[in-house]
């Protein structure tokens, strides 16, 4: 008989019981081999929208499809076996009505077998998420500067650097929090705005571009490993991967090119 212990995946409740606990750590990933590494290291996973641009090529969220991100999903899982997986729901996918938006995240959680869904908007996003967690469908919320609205604001813009802008942000963290998000990304927003809303609502923050005094951090894998030629200023690069597979490319390809492999070591007698 076995005596190992099965590894279960971090759940929901255990994610929002970290507020003010430990720090919470995060990655993005979009594939298996990925993933299975992160999922040593993080306590959620998050199959980001920005696929898109990191993957694919887009110049924005905006392009990603629910099929794209169901396909990513659906690999992410399959490579972890303990981390909570997080997916996007996409730019149209869940604005125009609580229920089409319900629809698409029972879709997404059905498909992949993720354990939540993460939507962007403050308070006007409340109704939605207030409909689907009443439904069995678990929110991480995502305020301050949103990708998918980045047309609306004017571009990628730090969010907070007007005093007078700092109510707005902050009641909408107070709103998806009452609607019921477990948890709430706060992206590219001015240090002490990110430190107020950490410590005025009762879920976890998780600060990507805000402050260490969120609950958690998450960055884009692809930045932190220095595989993008250009990183926003809110990321530390931990790895020169970039450089390097450069280098190892460009290696193989001069051996290709004389010969030298397939050497000895690599071919079959």
């Amino acid at each position: 008989m076995s005596t190992q212990t099965p590894i279960r995946r971090t759940t929901v409740p255990q994610i929002a019981a970290r507020k003010g606990g430990d720090p919470i750590v995060s990655l993005t990933s979009y594939h298996a081999h990925t993933a299975a590494i992160v999922d040593k290291y993080a306590d959620f996973i998050l199959v980001g929208d920005s696929l898109g641009m990191v993957m694919h090529g887009m110049d924005s969220t905006l392009g990603v499809s629910l099929d794209l991100m169901i396909m990513h999903g659906k690999a992410v899982m399959r490579g972890t076996q303990r981390a909570l997986v997080v997916v996007d729901m996409p730019f149209g996918s869940y604005e125009e009505s609580p229920a089409i938006a319900f629809r698409n995240a029972a879709r997404i959680m059905k498909e992949t077998g993720c354990g939540a869904v993460k939507l962007e908007g403050g308070a006007r996003m409340a109704d939605t998420i207030r409909f689907l967690t009443e439904r069995g469908i678990p929110v991480m919320a995502h305020i301050g500067l949103t990708p998918q609205s980045s047309n609306v604001m004017g571009g990628f813009k730090t969010q907070g650097r007007d005093e007078d802008d700092w109510p707005l942000h902050e009641a909408d963290a107070k709103a998806v929090t009452q609607a019921g998000a477990f948890a709430i990304v706060l992206e590219g927003m001015v240090e002490p705005l990110a430190a107020r809303i950490t410590k005025q609502v009762a879920i976890p923050t998780i600060g990507i571009g805000a402050s260490a005094e969120c609950d958690g951090q998450i960055l884009v894998l692809e930045d932190m490993l220095g595989l993008n030629a250009w990183t926003p200023k809110f990321v530390k690069v931990y790895g020169d991967l970039g450089p390097a597979i450069d280098r190892a490319v460009s290696q193989y390809a001069q051996e290709v090119k004389d010969r030298s492999f397939p050497g000895e070591d690599e071919v079959y007698r």
